[in-house]
């Protein structure tokens, strides 16, 4: 795991000891609320529905076990106990007191942690693959290339006031579990015909009220070209992207009215152009590789497993559908479930934050990930540990075995936090869940990822939902779209519209239709997503629509 160096530290401390100051003038009066505002959204602090709200930054995902029990501590102290997990892999403490963030940032930077660039228009935290270092399917540990974007971007002068918040994701797998064609850069690590090491670069991806996949800019880009091409690519986005709407000022606008192969001229002519002076050398390159090593794993028998595994059905299914193929057969990534039946999808107490940073500390080379699904990873377990991990895990309620299922919900805050959503995001997951909530029939439905957004921003990634949610407002009455066969990896899709919208209570019977229609249709084997785009729409909105008709 990456550790701060001295100027890291120095950042950090500095901005705090700022912030502190303009804080202070904020609740002397010194500061109006509207000169305030972009001075704590810096900081990432917003003001939402009923209080403030820190986002603080979790870089590409990784914690520690010290890290997760000072989260647990700021929560307890100056919160109400819990946090929440979000899809950009970061936490957010939703009901902090103003006088009280400077303090909660000090306590951050005990623990190397900070909330910079997790709001405004500036580059945000770039997020990876949860089982970076441990996947079977990898050409090397992508969050090497993640830290050196972190390093890059941080309070980058160029790109601190971009048109938009703008967005990075790094995937080095065969495999995407970092959804890269659905961010404004998205970057894969890939191997040439000569076996050199470079990425594969996208541009334009994005969700919100203009959903788009992103398109390839460069196919093989050189290793040590990454920084210097990133800057053309923000360069000119940030010259021509427009700043009159910001509804349409994300970079995914600019290239689709532009066009990729303008754009991408645009791009080359200034990286050729431009000082290669970014580019940082093998020396830099090695130091921060150097802290992503891979832990020495001691082989460890496996008998004891399968005895547990006959004598408790209910670990047994737990390893097998949280379970994640680790580089070293003796081992496995595993998938700690953020969503119980009928909880808040993503929300930990401090008490089950304390809980994962012992089960990390104990059992994952204290390590830990944060999924953009809103899960926990802890992603080097041995085979010979999972039934104390997952006993320990019980303790807290954090044994939920419904990865990838259908109450594995995605769901932003909603109405009941955010100033922007216009319905509710949060019951809607709860009342789903519970209406799901027998684990044998998650089971048989099979992957089925259902994401639930409370407003247009799409925070809830509804657009590359199989089954996508949006909640909207139509005349004072919450209405909630439903589209079908969003897919955000490899095969990137966004959802298709069903038709009209429907009520609040009646969402959970509307799930029920189509998981019915579905199984219905299925061939064996089949995941949702296969058989809706193997038949098409038109038999699910028949059945979704058949009573108006």
């Amino acid at each position: 795991m990456y550790r701060y160096d001295e100027f890291d530290a120095q950042i950090v401390r500095e901005r705090v000891a700022e912030f502190r100051a303009q804080v202070a003038r904020r609740i002397d009066g010194s500061l109006t609320e509207e000169e305030f505002k972009p001075l704590r959204l810096m900081n990432g602090l917003y003001l939402q529905l009923h209080a403030y709200m820190l986002r603080v930054a979790i870089p590409y995902g990784t914690l520690s076990g010290r890290q997760m029990r000072q989260l647990a501590m700021i929560a307890e102290r100056w919160d109400r106990g819990y946090g929440h997990f979000t899809t950009r892999q970061n936490i957010q403490f939703n009901w902090p007191v103003l006088r009280d963030v400077p303090d909660m940032l000090d306590a951050l930077a005990e623990v190397e942690m900070h909330a910079i660039q997790t709001s405004g228009n500036c580059i945000r935290n770039t997020t990876s693959d949860p089982f970076a270092g441990a996947a079977t399917d990898e050409i090397e540990d992508p969050r090497i290339t993640c830290e050196l974007i972190r390093q890059w971007s941080t309070l980058h002068p160029e790109f601190t006031f971009l048109g938009r918040k703008f967005k990075i994701a790094v995937t080095a797998a065969s495999q995407d579990r970092a959804a890269i064609r659905v961010h404004d850069i998205g970057i894969e690590i890939v191997r040439n015909a000569a076996g050199e090491t470079g990425y594969r670069v996208l541009v334009g991806g994005g969700q919100g009220r203009t959903p788009m996949i992103a398109k390839e800019l460069r196919g093989f880009l050189p290793r040590e070209d990454l920084l210097p091409y990133l800057e053309a690519a923000l360069r000119v986005y940030n010259l021509m992207g427009r700043r009159d709407n910001k509804y349409k000022a994300r970079i995914k606008i600019l290239v689709h009215e532009m066009g990729i192969e303008r754009y991408r001229e645009m791009v080359e002519a200034e990286f050729a152009s431009g000082d290669r002076g970014a580019a940082p050398g093998t020396e830099e390159l090695a130091r921060i590789a150097a802290y992503f090593a891979p832990p020495a794993l001691t082989p460890r028998p496996v008998d004891g497993v399968h005895a547990a595994r006959a004598a408790h059905p209910d670990f047994a299914t737990w390893v097998d559908q949280n379970g994640h193929p680790h580089r070293q057969d003796d081992h496995l990534s595993v998938t700690v479930s953020l969503k119980p039946v009928g909880g808040a999808p993503g929300d930990a107490t401090s008490e089950q934050m304390r809980v994962l940073a012992e089960a990390a500390e104990r059992f994952s080379q204290d390590e830990m990930r944060v999924t953009h699904e809103q899960n926990i990873v802890l992603p080097h377990v041995a085979k010979a540990d999972l039934f104390a991990l997952w006993s320990l895990l019980r303790t807290q309620g954090l044994d939920a075995a419904n990865r990838g299922l259908v109450t594995d919900i995605i769901a932003c805050p909603g109405l009941d936090y955010c100033a922007l959503a216009t319905a509710r995001s949060i019951p809607v997951a709860q009342a789903i869940s519970t209406r799901f909530s027998d684990l044998k029939r998650q089971r048989e439905i099979g992957p089925l990822a259902i994401k639930i957004s409370g407003c247009i921003n799409a925070c809830g990634h509804h657009h590359v939902g199989h089954i996508g949610i949006l909640g909207l407002d139509k005349a004072g009455v919450e209405s909630y779209q439903i589209t079908l066969g969003g897919e955000p990896a490899n095969d990137a899709s966004l959802g298709e519209r069903t038709g009209p919208g429907f009520a609040y209570d009646e969402v959970p019977e509307v799930i029920e239709t189509l998981v019915t229609t579905y199984l219905s249709l299925r061939q064996t084997g089949e995941t949702f997503l296969q058989t809706y785009r193997r038949v098409g729409m038109p038999p699910f909105k028949e059945a979704l629509y058949a009573d108006a008709a």
